[in-house]
């Protein structure tokens, strides 16, 4: 059997790496964090998930030599105009502090939709996969995973809005579900399958 071949995720969120981690090991591939490279995070001024992804992503092969995988993700509410968005991860941040917890942004997710009767939510996840940082042929993929923003937090799995996120077709929350569950439904799952056709489809290679 082959060593696993080293990737870096363009992230030091743990949630992260962990779903990540599970979804890549089965293809041979071993995910080390930036952080265990000393990596700072990538500046993400963009109004998109792509370009946030593939900035984060050049940023993380630039600095560790590796292969970089990035994900941007978040959750977009249609009432709010699709807010958080890109800004998910830093909802209920001021100038003053640094990046807010997963339940200071729930607790501001929920206040801003408090006059909203249209509770219509989907998570979406941005994957891109560069081999250098000047890769000019990135690997992008797309998960979207539809669902509702619930009225209070439920489960103490998962991560970010998980708690808070009631997938359509099912009766629980994201929090609610085992990693497995989670690991086979999710908009980041669905985004690795896409990623998995393509590097199975071309001569794109580590």
């Amino acid at each position: 059997m082959s060593e696993p071949r080293d990737l870096v995720l363009a992230s030091g969120n743990a949630g992260k790496l962990r779903e990540l981690e599970a979804l890549l090991a089965p293809l041979g591939y071993r995910v080390r964090s930036q952080s265990e490279f000393g990596v700072s995070e990538a500046a993400e001024p963009h109004d998109t998930f792509l370009e946030n992804a593939l900035a984060k992503a050049r940023w993380a092969a630039q600095h560790t030599g590796l292969p970089a995988l990035a994900d941007d993700s978040g959750i977009v509410v249609p009432s709010l105009g699709g807010a958080p968005g890109v800004r998910s991860a830093r909802f209920a941040a001021t100038p003053s502090d640094g990046r807010p917890s997963d339940a200071d942004n729930n607790a501001l997710l929920l206040k801003a939709l408090a006059a909203h009767s249209e509770r219509t939510a989907m998570f979406v996840c941005v994957l891109a996969l560069v081999r250098h940082p000047n890769d000019p042929l990135p690997l992008i993929a797309q998960g979207v995973w539809p669902g509702r923003v619930l009225e209070s937090p439920r489960g103490m799995g998962g991560f970010g809005y998980d708690p808070l996120f009631q997938p359509r077709g099912m009766t629980c929350s994201a929090a609610e579900l085992s990693p497995e569950e989670k690991n086979r439904v999710s908009h980041r799952a669905q985004a690795m399958r896409e990623l998995r056709v393509q590097l199975a489809a071309t001569s794109w290679v580590l």
